[in-house]
């Protein structure tokens, strides 16, 4: 699939600067100007590092190659980057399958892979134009949304993706074939690597990964719930998205969201 070229890097200053500095240890000057003179595209979104050409079989040599969490981003700036991270603004996409446990009970295990890894490729292929793959694990998809790699309405990417996301298991068509619900929101996050030793991993911690968890888990299948603050950053924000409060768990307010479900719309 032909993926779309993302913007150059905005955003708060500030963010921009430690959360590259943190993430780029392998660059220096001398190394981005050499970057700059080895062809060819594509190219790693942060160091600049080529992939193609004859540019990229240098530096797959040296072990540089696209991220598993997103190939517009080579491995040495995420699985190989520094422990440790920053506190910066995300946004955190959870999606889920809804009656999975039920579900694999009637299949047999072979058939239960050969579905989950069609609902992998569909996330991948959804997730992979905008956002940083943090998990895919069980029924689950986890992905992260870092401003700077988006454009000034990031936002709006959380919210074309969760709908794109249940498109692509079949709501809206008469050829559904996953019970899906995603939950989406925005806030402060610690992001970078964390873990102990060679086992590490980059990912997010804070409060704004646990809200959009427990959105998800008000979800039913064919909706996406999101939190009002994210609902108010968008740009374009999406027809149909109906007020709702929901009580949460471990959070001692409720909690103001928008829910939008894509499973009454019509089939094609």
């Amino acid at each position: 699939m032909k993926r779309r070229p993302l913007p150059d890097l905005v955003g708060d200053p500030a963010d921009v600067a430690f959360f590259t500095e943190q993430m780029a240890s392998h660059r220096n000057q001398i190394f981005a100007r050499t970057m700059r003179m080895l062809p060819s595209e594509p190219r790693c979104r942060m160091c600049r590092a080529p992939f193609g050409g004859g540019g990229g079989a240098i530096m797959r040599r040296f072990g540089f190659g696209p991220s598993r969490k997103n190939p517009t981003i080579c491995n040495t700036c995420f699985e190989k980057a520094p422990m440790g991270g920053v506190e910066l603004e995300i946004g955190v996409l959870f999606a889920d399958v809804r009656g999975y446990t039920a579900m694999t009970e009637k299949m047999a295990p072979e058939d239960v892979a050969q579905l989950m890894n069609r609902f992998y490729a569909a996330a991948t292929d959804v997730l992979m134009q905008s956002a940083i793959i943090d998990k895919l694990v069980g029924d689950e998809v986890m992905a992260l949304y870092v401003p700077f790699t988006l454009g000034e309405h990031w936002a709006d990417h959380l919210t074309r993706d969760a709908a794109a996301l249940l498109t692509a298991v079949g709501y809206g068509t008469s050829d559904q074939w996953l019970n899906l619900a995603v939950g989406i929101d925005v806030g402060r996050a610690y992001v970078g690597n964390v873990g102990s030793g060679d086992v590490k991993d980059f990912t997010a911690l804070g409060d704004v990964v646990n809200t959009a968890s427990r959105l998800l888990a008000k979800a039913e299948g064919g909706q996406v719930v999101m939190s009002e603050r994210l609902f108010g950053r968008l740009a374009h924000p999406p027809a149909g998205a109906t007020p709702a409060v929901f009580e949460l768990k471990g959070k001692q307010e409720p909690e103001p969201a928008r829910v939008l479900d894509l499973s009454a719309a019509g089939t094609g």
